[in-house]
């Protein structure tokens, strides 16, 4: 658990958590540093150790656990398992308002598009990253820190030529908290996917 000094006392639950079990560990940081510089932090504490595989998820039950052993099955055969909410020319997402959906759906097409990632889920958050192709990343490259991160990972990946397969998964929202999407978000999100692809064209990304 990566927590940045959140203000809704998660550091405190986590940290409660990781006395019970010593499988649960917490990584703190001052300040709001971002969704890219969190799971860089949490990568780079895992590569420390012996771990082989690496997971991204939801916390909130939006990302059900009983789906990681066909995320864990797959990483046998690919280097990066993505949990698909598109993938098999379904919407596998509950509780989500239409523009909501809309949007999510429709920046996975607009990021292929643009990049030519071949993935059909390319903002999701549910992933399996193998420990070589972490290894392969100069993390202190990576350009993005909010919600194209998940973009920029699958398509640094893709370039370096490793495989990425999606596996499908039911995503639902949670019923309390408040999604941190909005506008600047979008806006943001549009332009640097062009620039992710620029970086790529000439060979810098």
């Amino acid at each position: 658990v990566v927590d940045d000094d959140s203000p809704d006392g998660t550091g405190d639950v986590a940290d409660a958590l990781s006395r019970e079990s010593d499988r649960v560990h917490v990584l703190h940081r001052s300040g709001k540093q971002g969704l890219g510089k969190a799971y860089i932090a949490a990568f780079r504490w895992g590569l420390e150790r012996d771990y082989a595989l690496f997971f991204e998820m939801d916390a909130d039950f939006s990302h059900r656990p009983n789906a990681l052993p066909q995320l864990i099955d797959k990483a046998r055969e690919f280097d990066v398992v993505l949990g698909s909410r598109y993938v098999g020319g379904r919407v596998n997402v509950i509780n989500w308002p239409m523009n909501r959906l809309l949007i999510s759906y429709f920046g996975s097409w607009y990021a292929r598009f643009v990049t030519r990632l071949p993935v059909r889920d390319a903002t999701g958050g549910f992933n399996c990253w193998g420990r070589k192709v972490l290894e392969s990343l100069d993390f202190d490259r990576i350009e993005s820190n909010g919600y194209t991160f998940q973009i920029e990972l699958k398509l640094r990946a893709w370039r370096k030529g490793f495989t990425l397969m999606e596996v499908p998964i039911v995503f639902e929202e949670r019923e309390s908290g408040e999604s941190k999407m909005s506008k600047k978000i979008v806006r943001e999100a549009i332009w640097k996917v062009w620039k992710l692809r620029f970086l790529d064209l000439f060979g810098r990304l």
